[in-house]
């Protein structure tokens, strides 16, 4: 499954999906960003259990302030719309992946 651009209009669709979900924040001009992105998308590609989202915080800022983002990338891990984990800066694959199944 791909990667989708959530914004406010979708956000509630994605959060009540059923399905665990995964929140990228993260901004074009990010290093660590950039580097986190193609993780992310892999998790998307290999994972169907799971939603993979990625928010713009420029673009996104009302998204970004209900979440407390302050440092990106931050990721999060929503379970029945609620999150349940959270890590801000770059991750390795299987940590990101243990934060889902956690």
């Amino acid at each position: 499954m791909a990667v989708i651009n959530v914004t406010m209009s979708n956000f509630e669709e994605v959060k009540n999906s059923g399905k665990t979900v995964l929140l990228d924040f993260y901004a074009e001009w990010c290093g660590p960003c950039r580097m986190v992105s193609p993780i992310v998308e892999s998790i998307a590609e290999e994972n169907p259990q799971y939603l993979v989202g990625k928010i713009n915080v420029d673009e996104e800022q009302q998204l970004a302030q209900m979440f407390d983002v302050e440092s990106i990338p931050t990721l999060i891990v929503l379970k029945n719309g609620n999150a349940v984990q959270r890590a801000v800066g770059a991750r390795p694959k299987a940590q990101i992946l243990a934060m889902l199944e956690g």
